[in-house]
């Protein structure tokens, strides 16, 4: 996915959010940019979301919202580690 990635780093943010899941930005983009791993959609929420693998060995889930199309910006919402297989 060519895209511009969206972080807030102010208090309650999406960067501190994923960093309470033990995550960084640059784990979350490899798994958000990569087009190793198909998209999917999220059964909790709804939003577009991709299961993949960091360069770390942690297999996560990312989920985001599209702020705008033209060009492309994606807000990541979440990201967390779960097992293989499992599916959110």
């Amino acid at each position: 996915m060519d895209a511009i990635v969206l972080w807030d780093e102010e208090p309650g943010g999406n960067v501190e959010h994923i960093g309470e899941h033990g995550l960084t930005p640059e784990e979350v983009e490899e798994v958000l940019l990569s087009d190793l791993y198909p998209q999917d959609q999220s059964r909790a929420s709804g939003r577009p979301c991709r299961f993949g693998w960091t360069s770390t060995g942690r297999h996560i889930i990312v989920v985001w919202d599209v702020v705008d199309e033209d060009p492309l910006m994606v807000l990541p919402v979440t990201a967390f580690e779960v097992p293989p297989g499992e599916a959110y």
